[in-house]
C-alpha cells in the first residue's frame, strides 16, 4: 500500500492545482523518425527504414516541466533555445501543455535537438544537434536572473542538469541559496561528475552511472557504491540522495543511522528508458511540494516511471494515469472512480489530452442485471475508456415513480465503480444527461434497447462535433422492474 494514499489521491485528483514548480536547466527537443525496417541497403550494410511517421517532443528540462504540467502543477520553465525554427516548435510544443515559457532565454547557439531513428520499439540511432560553445556572459546573466525570478513564487525548484551548459556552478548556487532561503526544497538530476556545484540541494537524483562517476566507485560494487553515497551527504549538506536502480527500483539515502527507504521497481513490459528520469524527478518534486513525506514521494515516483518505460519514445505522465494505476495495484477502493460533475470533466479531458477514445451510456441501473452488463461490456468495445453517467435518487423518483430507487444513488455508483469494464461513475440530476454529454463530448454515445438514433437524448451534439451513436441490443426479459415483480410475486406465494 502507498504511504499517504488518501493524501497522495487528493493531490493527483486536483490537490497540485494550487502549485507551482520552477524548473531550471538544460532545454531540448527531442525527434522521432519511426518505421519498419525489411531490408539491407544495397550501397552499404545498413538497414533501410520504411518511414511511417515523425514527430518531436519536449526533451531534457522541457520533458521534467511538461511532467510536472502533466501532473496539474503550474509549471515555469528556464533554460536556453536558440534563434531558430526549432525554438520556435518547441515553445509551441510547451505552450500547448501549459508550461510557462517566460523563463525561456533566446542565445546564441542552436536550439539542443535528439533526433531517434527507431524501427518498432527498436532505437537503431541517435543523431544530436549542439554546439560545445560555451554560452556568452550575457546570455548566461539573463538565465541567471530569469532562474532567481522563477523561484520567488515556487512551491519547489528543480535543476535538470544535461551537461549541456546551461547550469554553470554559480547559478546553481545562486538558485539554491534563494530557494532554500525560501524554505522550498530542491530537486537535482545529475549529470555533472562534480556534485559539488549542488552543495545544498535537498535532494540529487543520481542513477548508478551517474554516481558511480561522481564517487570514483565501481557501479558494479552495489554495496560500496550506495556507501559512497551517503558520505556525500555530510560534505554536500544535502538532506538526502535518491538513487534510481534501473530494475533494481530506487533507493533513499541517509546520513549513517537515519532511516532509508528502498522502492523495488513495478513490475512491467519495458518499451522505451528515455525520459524515465525526468519523470521521476518530476514526481518527486511534485510530491514535495504538495507537503508528501519522503517515502509517499518515491513510491509514486515509482509507479510514474513505470508507466512512461511502457510507452514508447519522451512521453510524459499524466495524473489520471497514476491514479489508474494506483487503482489497480494499491488496493484504492471502487468509491474513486467516481467523481463529481467538474471533476469527471477534467477526468475526460486529460484522457482524451492522452488518446483515449471516450465511450458514454447512462440510465438509473437500480437493480444491476445482466442486461446491464451486457451493455457495459459492448460499450467497451467501442472505446477504451468508458463513463457511466448514473440519475441521482431524485431523478429516478421523477422518472419511475416514489417507490424508486430500490437502491440508493451511494451504492448505485460503488456497484457501478467496481465493475472492471467500467472507468468513470458520474451523477446527473435532470431527467436526461444532455447537459453532461455536452460538457463531456463523448466520441461514442451508447444506448440500448428500442432506441434509433434520432432518438437517442444528445444525438445531435456528438454527431455534430464527429462523434457516433452505436444502438446495442438488450437481453430480453430482464429489466429491474421485471425483477421487482418476481420479488413481489415471491413473496406473496
Amino acid at each position: 500500500m502507498l504511504p499517504e494514499l488518501h493524501k497522495v489521491l487528493g493531490l493527483l485528483e486536483g490537490g497540485f492545482q494550487s502549485l507551482r514548480v520552477a524548473v531550471v536547466g538544460d532545454v531540448m527537443l527531442d525527434r522521432y523518425i519511426v518505421g519498419d525496417v525489411e531490408r539491407i541497403s544495397p550501397e552499404a550494410p545498413v538497414p533501410v527504414l520504411r518511414q511511417a511517421l515523425q514527430y518531436a517532443r519536449p526533451g531534457g528540462a522541457a520533458n521534467v516541466a511538461q511532467n510536472l504540467a502533466g501532473l496539474g502543477l503550474r509549471t515555469t520553465l528556464s533554460g536556453f533555445v536558440g534563434i531558430d525554427s526549432v525554438a520556435a516548435e518547441l515553445v509551441q510544443l510547451l505552450q500547448q501543455a501549459e508550461v510557462s515559457t517566460d523563463g525561456l532565454v533566446a542565445a546564441t547557439l542552436p536550439t539542443i535537438t535528439k533526433t531517434r531513428v527507431v524501427s518498432r520499439t527498436q532505437q537503431l540511432l541517435r543523431i544530436d544537434v549542439e554546439s560545445h560553445e560555451p554560452h556568452r556572459s550575457d546570455d548566461a546573466s539573463r538565465l541567471l536572473d530569469a532562474a532567481v525570478a522563477s523561484v520567488a513564487s515556487a512551491d519547489a525548484v528543480v535543476l535538470s542538469d544535461y551537461a549541456k551548459g546551461a547550469l554553470t556552478a554559480e547559478l546553481c548556487s545562486v538558485v539554491i541559496v534563494a530557494a532554500r532561503a525560501r524554505g522550498i526544497p530542491v530537486l537535482v538530476d545529475p549529470k555533472s561528475r562534480d556534485f559539488s556545484k549542488y552543495a545544498g540541494a535537498t535532494t540529487i537524483c543520481p542513477n548508478l552511472q551517474e554516481l558511480s562517476a561522481a564517487t570514483g566507485v565501481d557501479v558494479h560494487a552495489t554495496d560500496k557504491l550506495l556507501e559512497a553515497g551517503r558520505e556525500l551527504l555530510l560534505d554536500l549538506d544535502v538532506e538526502f540522495l535518491t538513487v534510481t536502480m534501473s530494475e533494481r527500483g530506487i533507493q533513499v539515502l541517509r546520513c549513517a543511522g537515519a532511516k532509508e527507504h528502498h522502492s523495488p521497481a513495478r513490475a512491467r513490459e519495458v518499451f522505451d528508458v528515455s525520459g524515465a528520469g525526468d519523470t521521476v524527478i518530476a514526481t518527486l518534486a511534485a510530491s514535495l511540494a504538495g507537503g508528501l513525506g519522503v517515502e509517499a514521494a518515491v513510491e509514486l515516483a515509482n509507479v510514474a516511471a513505470g508507466i512512461v518505460v511502457a510507452k514508447l519514445g519522451t512521453v510524459p505522465v499524466a495524473a489520471h494515469e497514476i491514479v489508474s494505476e494506483l487503482t489497480v495495484s494499491s488496493g484504492v477502493t471502487s468509491a474513486d472512480k467516481v467523481l463529481g460533475r467538474d471533476r469527471a470533466v477534467e477526468r475526460v479531458r486529460e484522457w482524451r489530452a492522452s488518446g483515449e477514445t471516450i465511450v458514454f451510456t447512462n440510465g438509473c441501473f437500480d437493480l444491476l442485471h445482466i442486461g446491464h452488463i451486457t451493455l457495459l461490456e459492448d460499450c467497451r468495445r467501442f472505446g477504451s475508456k468508458l463513463v457511466v453517467a448514473m440519475n441521482t435518487d431524485r431523478s429516478v423518483r421523477e422518472l419511475k415513480g416514489p417507490t424508486r430507487p430500490i437502491v440508493s444513488e451511494n451504492e448505485r455508483t460503488r456497484v457501478m465503480a467496481a465493475l472492471g469494464s467500467v472507468d468513470l461513475v458520474v451523477l446527473f440530476d435532470q431527467d436526461t444527461p444532455l447537459d453532461l454529454i455536452r460538457a463531456v463530448q463523448p466520441d461514442v454515445l451508447v444506448k440500448g434497447g428500442d432506441y434509433t438514433v434520432d432518438t437517442v437524448v444528445g444525438h445531435e451534439e456528438v454527431l455534430a462535433a464527429g462523434g457516433r451513436v452505436e444502438i446495442v441490443p438488450t437481453v430480453s426479459g430482464f429489466s429491474t422492474s421485471n425483477i421487482v415483480k418476481k420479488m413481489v410475486a415471491g413473496a406473496t406465494s
